[in-house]
């Protein structure tokens, strides 16, 4: 789901955490389109750590992935296992295709079906166990011992990386309805200790996010272990003859959860940075890559002229960052720094094609093949820049200055494009690292779909302005200005996609279609 809707994902996380009840949606849908919470945390951690969702927001979006993954297990626990090899086959057919969309749910149909295989073969490689003498001994022991079959439930989920497989596992052996809760509560507990581990390498924003999935957690199951003698009946006589007592216990632990947490979203948040209190910013001196000494070695002279690269993208993608946040905010402050790298970047990026025009005559063909994609690339980024600097952020410095107000469809529209803009400039930057011809071709996928998303933008506008509003006749001129701005960088940062494909004979020469008298002849 994450190679067909990967970007989607990343908008509905992004720009759908306006409002609590709307970031709490925006993590139950990504979760079911992931199946996996610890997926969605992770996104979300790189969102808050990249400023593009605040840590409250992104507490409440874990909660809506929490209760995600809970009607995940539902669905997949319904006995469907007849449609499996249904689904393996749908989803191998659609494997095959070239698009990027149909084969990514290709994909996710067949690892939907292959689970529901395994869960099958659970099933039947579990039947010798239930009627073992020494699982009926070993189970009235873990019953008394409830702290430690929480923990134990824990550490498969944690192995697992997975809430979901562990409360599978759970749901398919015959346990004690007590026992089977307390093995729930521990398999939440440790499907929240995966994302803290896999997030360790972030910043300190996006650890605040997985640690307070954490804590919250670990809060829900401690008060809950004491409830569970009392609730256990209840549970019990609900009807559960399709998911059985591991899944429905799953699904209303977390929803109780996420309603007791609600209303306390800001105390753990606060919680949280009290115990995780921010870095000093780094002032480390900018490092050159460019070393004379290896421009009789092509291969390294190359290498050290991708990373200058690479950095001088990030201070691009940085420059539409600052962007970005003076258009929300209305704050002109971080246009300052948005000047600052652009002078940076137009300095680095002559030093970039300095180097590369000395390089000694002894490279291969491949090298100074490479050498003129690096050249491309850096001068695109440079275009970027000049745009970013002396078209977007005069845009935005112009409607904070004039106090000008979007209608809120317009405002919409162009912060989507805002943030589909900033994760292509991020794929650009992996293609350009890794050369990877799927994302290349994902990459020429949503130029497509952003040219679609800038025009129809412009036809709401034009919409907008015939029935009178009155927001939207004041910033026609300016809206229009940031849609070809923004449609322009995706432009030039997508064709960092055009040698890799066209190494592979996946590009054509023209989009234009062949005329009447051409086919003819």
């Amino acid at each position: 789901m994450l190679e067909a809707f990967g970007l989607r994902m990343k908008m509905i996380l992004g720009f759908g955490t306006r409002t609590r009840p709307r970031a709490f949606a925006s993590g139950l849908l990504a979760t079911l389109g992931l199946q996996s919470s610890t997926a969605t945390a992770l996104l979300t951690a790189s969102f808050v750590d990249r400023q593009l969702i605040g840590s409250r927001m992104a507490q409440i979006v874990l909660l809506g992935a929490n209760v995600g993954t809970a009607l995940t297990a539902v669905l997949v626990s319904v006995q469907i296992d007849a449609v499996a090899p249904c689904l393996v086959l749908a989803g191998y057919v659609l494997r095959q295709r070239s698009q990027t969309i149909a084969s990514g749910i290709g994909g996710a149909l067949i690892g939907v079906g292959l689970m529901l295989v395994s869960l099958t073969l659970l099933e039947h490689a579990t039947m010798p166990m239930r009627d073992s003498p020494l699982l009926a001994a070993f189970l009235p022991m873990l019953d008394n011992a409830w702290p430690v079959a929480l923990l134990l439930a824990a550490g498969i989920s944690v192995v697992c990386s997975s809430s979901l497989a562990a409360v599978l596992l759970i749901a398919s052996v015959p346990l004690p309805p007590e026992l089977t809760v307390v093995l729930v509560l521990g398999a939440n507990l440790g499907g929240a200790v995966s994302p803290v581990l896999a997030s360790a390498g972030l910043g300190v924003v996006a650890r605040r996010v997985a640690t307070g999935n954490l804590i919250v957690r670990g809060i829900g199951c401690l008060i809950a272990l004491p409830l569970i003698s009392p609730i256990v009946p209840q549970l019990v006589a609900l009807p559960m003859d399709l998911t059985g007592l591991a899944v429905e216990a799953h699904l209303i632990f977390n929803i109780a959860l996420a309603a007791a947490i609600w209303p306390l979203n800001r105390a753990v948040v606060s919680l949280v940075e009290h115990l995780l209190p921010g870095e000093a910013p780094a002032t480390a001196a900018r490092r050159n890559w460019l070393d004379d000494s290896l421009l009789d070695k092509p291969l390294l002279a190359l290498s050290g002229a991708s990373r200058e690269v690479l950095a001088i993208g990030d201070a691009v993608e940085r420059m539409l960052s600052q962007t970005r946040t003076a258009f929300r905010t209305d704050n002109s402050s971080p246009l300052a720094e948005v000047a600052e790298l652009e002078s940076q970047v137009d300095c680095r990026q002559q030093e970039v094609k300095n180097y590369l025009s000395r390089l000694t005559g002894n490279a291969s063909e491949d090298e100074r093949r490479r050498s003129i994609d690096i050249l491309d690339y850096v001068i695109n980024l440079e275009h970027i820049g000049d745009i970013v600097d002396k078209g977007l952020a005069a845009e935005v410095h112009k409607k904070i200055g004039l106090g000008l107000r979007f209608s809120d469809e317009g405002y919409q529209e162009l912060e989507r494009l805002f943030l589909v803009t900033q994760e292509v400039l991020r794929m650009a930057q992996t293609v350009f690292m890794t050369r990877d011809r799927d994302m290349a071709r994902q990459l020429m996928e949503l130029k497509v779909e952003i040219r679609n998303q800038e025009r129809q933008s412009a036809q709401r506008h034009l919409i907008r302005l015939r029935e009178g509003q009155a927001q939207s006749r004041e910033t026609s001129s300016l809206h229009l200005d940031i849609l070809r701005d923004l449609k322009r960088i995706n432009s030039h940062a997508v064709s960092v996609a055009h040698p890799i494909l066209d190494e592979q004979g996946l590009l054509v020469e023209s989009r234009l279609r062949a005329t009447r008298s051409a086919q003819s002849s």
